[in-house]
């Protein structure tokens, strides 16, 4: 059958058309999705705690400190440790900056990548712990770090329903939580506008409760207490909490005071009202002795940055453990 150039013409516009309307339902329906990925609520975790969640764990290897050993450019370059650090340096040798991790630490931000320790050339649990979160969470994911050297919960960090006065610091935490996610669109311009989770709570503390015998006796009071008005003052019910053990000193520890701390901070995951929503991490595993380490500071885990990964690591996968029981929302 001939068709005539009149009618074939007539076709090709319509069929053009067509194919134009398709597109558009196609480019909206993207955009449509686009559009709700990019207002899904940025996940939020507070690391809260004194040195050891400041973090003294050395970045770069200095061959006067035993070689390099423990320091994380050590770890992360040598064979013998590659494997598993290596993920923290990009193609050029330079460290990984997350994409979709961000950190609020005090007076430092931005994306997540090493020097959001107690200085600017050291880390804490925060890298590790980011590190596994970012990589099992779709949306992205918000560190708010809070942590000051030199605290005990039994004063600096004591909570409400302990009685007495409220710690300062427990205070602190509370107001600066809420400070930055107030203002998370001023604070992270390129998130603050998804709206905010906060998802859970992470603890490292416990060196200056340990020295002291009235502390040690009332810490798995206080921890508690600390656990419950956390969730009543930031608004969030069964907020999952993990607690890592202040195990500095590691297996081989004997002293009465600190072995009772670490049993206290045990007990409290086993609480019949905190079971699934409250973790303990074991930590003296972790322990580097000061001949693998940057330092002789026991009470610092010895400065070594291996440490302070796992244990941030071990968090996060306590962490995750917890969020895959909370109720979808």
């Amino acid at each position: 059958m001939r068709i005539s150039p009149r009618w074939f013409a007539a076709w090709m516009v319509l069929a053009a058309a067509a194919i134009s309307a398709s597109g558009a339902i196609a480019d909206d329906r993207g955009t449509k999705a686009k559009q709700a990925a990019d207002s899904t609520p940025v996940k939020v975790f507070v690391l809260a705690g004194q040195s050891n969640m400041q973090g003294h764990g050395v970045v770069p290897a200095d061959p006067k400190r035993n070689g390099g050993q423990g320091s994380l450019e050590h770890v992360a370059k040598s064979p013998e440790s590659a494997k598993k650090f290596s993920h923290l340096l990009d193609s050029s040798g330079k460290w990984v900056v997350r994409e979709d991790v961000w950190i609020h630490y005090l007076d430092r931000k931005g994306k997540l990548t090493v020097g959001y320790g107690a200085g600017t050339d050291k880390i804490g649990p925060e890298l590790g712990f980011g590190t596994v979160v970012g990589n099992a969470i779709d949306e992205p994911v918000l560190l708010v770090k809070l942590a000051w050297g030199g605290k005990s919960l039994g004063k600096d960090f004591r909570p409400p329903s302990s009685g007495g006065d409220v710690g300062p610091f427990y205070s602190e935490v509370i107001q600066r939580s809420k400070a930055v996610l107030a203002n998370l669109s001023e604070e992270f311009p390129e998130i603050g506008k998804r709206g905010y989770q906060i998802v859970g709570f992470g603890w490292h503390q416990g060196w200056n409760d340990r020295v002291n015998q009235a502390f040690v006796d009332e810490y798995a009071k206080n921890m508690a207490n600390f656990i419950r008005d956390v969730r009543k003052d930031l608004g969030v019910s069964d907020l999952p909490f993990v607690i890592a053990e202040t195990g500095m000193t590691g297996p081989q520890e004997k002293h009465p005071r600190a072995l009772a701390l670490m049993k206290a901070q045990a007990a409290v995951a086993q609480l019949p009202e905190f079971r699934g929503t409250v973790a303990f991490v074991e930590t003296r595993s972790f322990w580097r002795e000061a001949e693998q380490s940057p330092s002789k500071q026991g009470y610092h885990w010895n400065s070594n940055a291996e440490t302070y990964y796992l244990i941030g690591e071990s968090m996060a996968q306590a962490m995750l453990k917890l969020l895959s029981k909370q109720p979808a929302k």
